[in-house]
């Protein structure tokens, strides 16, 4: 059986007044943006990130993709950050510089080949060692891999799950929040929330 949401549930909400001015206009920027050409990572650097988040988050299926990449450069070249960082990390472009050359280099030192050239189970085997705190090569002593790989996997979550299109894929409907939630009991769906489709 597989089950859905309709597709451009999210779309149809945000020409409503059931969303606010300044929620449509960031929601339909990021429906409108292109996909980006790097200006923070080198053309290979952004290549190799591209490669790493279509392990942690497949678009295999999706005749739309979500630019993940992009909005990871595209916070890097406007220099942005959370305000805060691990004390045993450096700055995020340098921490996103290191961590990913160290990625190669364990694809190098464990395959014999950059990240890139290696099939989707070796790279899964790449990163599961940077997220365990043991990949190889000496970029590690400069940089923890655990916690790379930790920062990376949620900026690469929020990039995805902020789209509109990954927001149909899981019925998501809060930024429609206009009138208030009325029906907030276990099961219980407002008028504007979509339906599951169950088909065979």
């Amino acid at each position: 059986m597989n089950n859905h949401y309709p597709v451009g549930t999210v779309r149809a909400l945000l020409n409503t007044n059931l969303v606010t001015e300044a929620t449509r206009k960031a929601l339909t920027e990021r429906l409108n943006t292109p996909l980006r050409q790097p200006t923070f990572f080198s053309a290979d650097e952004f290549a190799l990130l591209q490669a790493v988040c279509a392990r942690l988050i497949p678009q295999d299926n999706q005749s739309e993709l979500i630019d993940i990449a992009g909005g990871i450069d595209k916070r890097l070249s406007e220099n942005k950050s959370d305000g805060w960082r691990y004390d045993s990390m450096p700055a995020d472009r340098d921490a996103y510089k290191l961590g990913l050359k160290g990625v190669d280099e364990s694809a190098q030192l464990m395959f014999q080949q950059l990240f890139q050239n290696i099939s989707g189970e070796q790279q899964d085997i790449i990163l599961k060692t940077v997220q365990l705190n043991e990949a190889a090569g000496d970029t590690w002593t400069q940089l923890i891999a655990a916690r790379f790989f930790e920062e990376l996997l949620a900026e690469a979550v929020e990039n995805y799950y902020s789209h509109p299109i990954a927001q149909e894929e899981i019925g998501y409907a809060g930024m429609a929040d206009v009138p208030t939630w009325q029906r907030i009991g276990l099961n219980e769906l407002d008028d504007r929330e979509p339906r599951l489709i169950h088909t065979k």
